[in-house]
């Protein structure tokens, strides 16, 4: 089992930027598929982003795609998510979380396929 703990997270004006962190207690970071994924009141958890275990390609879903960075540091074993230019509809719970297997292509975006969770982390942009 391995613990992700997550940081960041706010307060923030339509427009404006927040960064996100998500770090692991085990090296078993490293060899792992990462993503992030939201979680709006009352709607289902959707993802957001992913990166493979050498932080050479992402995915990304469309809603953020060219406002959101995602990116790791795998001798820190910490991943981030930079969210630049947010929008109130960014407003969510956003969990990161380690991929459970050989996860690739469209299989990246299903929260199944994922075993380990932070615990959250709420962002709130306000109009």
């Amino acid at each position: 089992q391995v613990p992700l703990v997550q940081s960041g997270g706010g307060l923030v004006q339509a427009g404006g930027s927040l960064t996100l962190s998500c770090e692991a207690s085990k090296r078993t970071f490293n060899p792992y598929v990462m993503g992030w994924f939201r979680q709006a009141p009352g709607k289902e958890r959707t993802f957001v982003a992913s990166i493979d275990a050498r932080g050479d390609s992402t995915y990304y879903a469309d809603s953020v795609r060219g406002r959101f960075t995602i990116s790791r540091d795998n001798a820190k074993n910490t991943m981030y998510l930079q969210m630049n230019s947010l929008k109130p509809e960014d407003t969510a719970i956003y969990y990161c979380a380690r991929a459970s297997g050989a996860v690739y292509g469209t299989l990246l975006a299903r929260p199944e396929n994922y075993d380990y969770w932070g615990q959250g982390s709420q962002v709130t942009v306000s109009s």
